[in-house]
């Protein structure tokens, strides 16, 4: 059965947030680890995503690619793991998932590659500004538990990840309300389980 879950990735990439996603959901899956390189560019993995980058899963004869869709698609897709709200409750959901995907990770990608937009570029920008998108993301953590209420959701998956690495990394700075929902997403053993074996990979492949 695992075969028909395969997660192509490296554990230096955002495959770390399909992985987490994964031992979420609970069900068993086989990775493939490609290397960045030739291997991204081969023929046989722009079969699997053209663009030449991880992650990627094949679930039978479906192949998704791009962090938040892999997301998405696996809540879907097992809903046993109860990390979808139902239908009629998917608005926050929905919202936060892909404000991530975008404003966000839009808005910490041009900071860390010094490329804010100045004052009168803000309107052409789907962010607008950085402040803007960390005020309101600021806002949204301290409201519930989770990013879309009481219940942890694949939401908290794909947030969480960018949350920790902005933390990590100084993408962010220091704030009490983004390192308390840090903290509460990151404790849980799903989260712990990914951690350890992207790290175990990311040894192996050193050796």
């Amino acid at each position: 059965m695992s075969d028909s879950l395969i997660l192509y990735t490296n554990p230096v990439s955002r495959g770390r947030i399909a992985r987490w996603m994964l031992e979420e959901i609970g069900a068993p899956y086989r990775t493939e680890v490609i290397e960045f390189g030739s291997a991204m560019k081969s023929p046989a993995f722009l079969a699997i995503n053209p663009m030449g980058k991880v992650p990627a899963i094949r679930h039978g004869e479906t192949v998704v690619t791009e962090c938040a869709a892999i997301c998405a698609y696996l809540a879907d897709a097992f809903p046993e793991a109860g990390l979808a709200p139902p239908l009629t409750e998917r608005g926050p959901y929905y919202r936060w998932l892909f404000f991530a995907a975008g404003p966000l990770e839009a808005a910490m990608t041009d900071r860390d590659l010094g490329m804010e937009p100045n004052v009168d570029q803000q309107g052409r920008v789907g962010y607008g500004s950085i402040e803007a998108v960390l005020d309101t993301l600021e806002i949204a953590v301290s409201e519930h538990e989770y990013i879309a209420g009481p219940q942890f959701t694949a939401a908290d998956v794909y947030l969480g990840a960018h949350i920790g690495w902005g933390l990590k990394y100084g993408g962010l700075g220091p704030c009490p309300a983004f390192a308390d929902y840090w903290a509460r997403v990151s404790s849980r053993p799903a989260y712990r389980r990914a951690s350890e074996l992207d790290d175990q990979a990311k040894d192996q492949a050193h050796r």
